[in-house]
């Protein structure tokens, strides 16, 4: 049928936009995303595959209760991380008060522990043999001291847990957001009579709206991604239902129909949070603009803005670690020995190889994008950051179905021209699971590697190019050098990132290969809670790097 000349005049604005020109860094590129987009491909043609018996047990069993606490958790989380990530960015942001300068970066310390460490920490100090039971049996009755652990092993305690860990998210973003508000805003609601709390209620809080529902939204994904301190705790969650699914049950078409229920509600928090956001902008007086100057908080409320700063450092960093360092000095001489020394150079193994590839993917499509800025390179570069807000056990499904697949051809095409049976080629080996961390995680890497490519480098490669330097000179002798100390920040941040990932490495890991988190967790889940305290104490130790380097990089930041 032969088009109007309307849609043909269409076509030809739109083609010339959308025309690739195929050089070996768009092939390259495209071939990498396409690899990344895997996982959730294979997702979503195994859920057009059909369901199993067991799908439609766990559908009219426990489907339903997987959908509310995953919902419970999602509202009673969002709304903790809000609460404590809201009130300690404004104090340490806009007042003046003792301790200030410490809490400005103690605030984000929680962040380097995982959650299902804080779990089972919290989980035996409030235990009856714990020190929290001991000083509260001196003034409460036994049955009174025991409800406190039964309604820590809940749906709430959970939740608390996680908020714990969590709240940085909001904490981080939302005092960058209100540090760049103009002090002369401020202060003019405060000459024209309105309160501190009016001021921050109907001024500050509004301009901040932005910064408060990406930090929420971040700390959504972390929850709906989480499988040690829920399963800890007895929670069944999607993620949980995946693993019974994958392990206890054996049927992988269940499994995958999980995760693309997990899929669907990751994606809606996305699209709630885009709609949210619509055309929406905002104005901080950038012409007329200063810093604000903090103003001095005294008596009472110093005491009080000081408490509601300590808490979440005290509860989410300091108890938990003080607690660890306890244990690990009990088992010390006999827990240092051959195998913890292996777990730990399996971890850094995998997390070092895992953040150079990462690294250098990023590298490779952000270049690309430079060279080529066409439409369908920018929505690649996208869509390979789509791994990051897919929890891990969801990618770790949607990598093994594939690599199964491969596996079996691989397996039948040796048996048909050799007559010898071959095992498992990919699935189940260090590959498989690096290259799930890839995809995970690129985002990590990718998002800092663009900006740096935009900051730093500016317009020296193509002063490069257009002095006769090919693309692979200008990038070797120009760019990587310029972009050293973001690609190591890049790789640091991933390193941490796969070190501290439970679930997807539970799923995928090697037979008998263990890592520091999966040996925490196990020891934990047997109650063997002092021996599981080196490991733990090694990630959260790796982990606060990175929260040392965010914390000098808002000191610097000058608006």
């Amino acid at each position: 049928m032969a088009l109007t000349p309307r849609w043909s005049q269409l076509l030809d604005q739109l083609r010339p936009r959308w025309r690739v020109t195929l050089t070996p860094w768009t092939v390259a590129t495209l071939i990498v995303v396409a690899l990344v987009l895997l996982p959730i491909a294979s997702i979503l043609l195994g859920v057009l595959a059909g369901g199993s018996e067991t799908w439609d047990h766990l559908a009219s069993t426990v489907l339903g209760l997987y959908v509310r606490n995953s919902v419970i958790l999602v509202f009673w989380v969002g709304g903790l991380t809000l609460l404590a990530g809201v009130s300690t960015a404004w104090l340490v942001s806009t007042c003046r008060f003792p301790g200030r300068s410490i809490f400005e970066w103690a605030l984000i310390l929680p962040l380097a522990i995982p959650t299902y460490i804080i779990a089972f920490t919290y989980a035996e100090m409030l235990g009856h043999t714990g020190p929290v039971q001991q000083l509260l049996q001196l003034v409460l009755e036994p049955s009174q001291t025991a409800r406190l652990r039964t309604g820590l092993m809940s749906v709430g305690g959970a939740g608390v847990m996680m908020a714990l860990v969590l709240y940085p998210y909001v904490y981080l973003i939302t005092r960058t957001s209100f540090q760049k508000q103009s002090g002369g805003i401020l202060e003019s609601s405060r000459i024209l009579g309105k309160s501190p709390w009016q001021t921050f209620s109907t001024i500050a809080l509004p301009m901040a709206r932005p910064a408060l529902v990406a930090g929420v939204t971040l700390v959504l994904m972390e929850v709906l991604n989480e499988y040690g301190a829920v399963s800890y705790f007895g929670v069944a969650t999607f993620t949980t239902g995946i693993f019974r699914a994958w392990f206890s049950l054996g049927d992988g078409p269940a499994a995958i129909r999980l995760s693309a229920c997990l899929l669907v509600l990751v994606f809606l928090l996305i699209v709630v949070e885009r709609a949210q956001r619509g055309r929406a902008r905002f104005d901080s007086g950038s012409r007329t603009f200063r810093p604000v100057v903090p103003y001095e908080l005294g008596g009472w409320k110093a005491a009080g803005a000081f408490l509601v700063c300590l808490i979440p450092v005290a509860l989410g960093f300091v108890f938990p670690v003080l607690q660890l360092l306890a244990w690990a000095l009990q088992v010390w001489p006999e827990a240092m020995d051959p195998r913890f020394l292996t777990l730990a150079l399996n971890s850094f193994g995998l997390a070092t190889a895992s953040a150079f590839i990462a690294v250098a993917v990023a590298v490779l499509i952000a270049f690309s994008v430079r060279l080529t800025p066409t439409p369908l390179l920018t929505l690649s570069s996208r869509a390979a950051s789509l791994g990051y807000s897919i929890p891990g056990a969801v990618i770790a499904v949607g990598v093994m179905v594939p690599f199964l697949w491969v596996d079996r051809q691989i397996a039948s095409t040796a048996r048909d021209l050799f007559g010898t049976p071959l095992g498992l080629i990919l699935t189940g080996t260090v590959a498989a699971l690096v290259f799930a961390y890839v995809v995970r995680f690129l985002a990590v890497a990718l998002n800092p590697v663009d900006s740096g490519f935009t900051r730093v480098c500016g317009n020296l490669d193509e002063t490069s190019r257009s002095l006769g330097a090919p693309p692979m000179k200008t990038l070797l002798r120009v760019d990587l050098p310029l972009l050293r100390g973001t690609l190591v920040s890049a790789g640091l941040l991933v390193f941490v990132d796969v070190l501290k990932e439970l679930p997807l490495t539970l799923i995928l890991r090697p037979f008998d290969f263990d890592t520091l988190a999966t040996r925490a967790y196990q020891l934990a889940a047997d109650e063997q809670l002092a021996r599981s305290a080196l490991p733990a104490l090694l990630i959260v130790a790796v982990g606060v790097i990175p929260v040392i380097m965010l914390s000098r990089i808002i000191a610097r930041q000058r608006v």
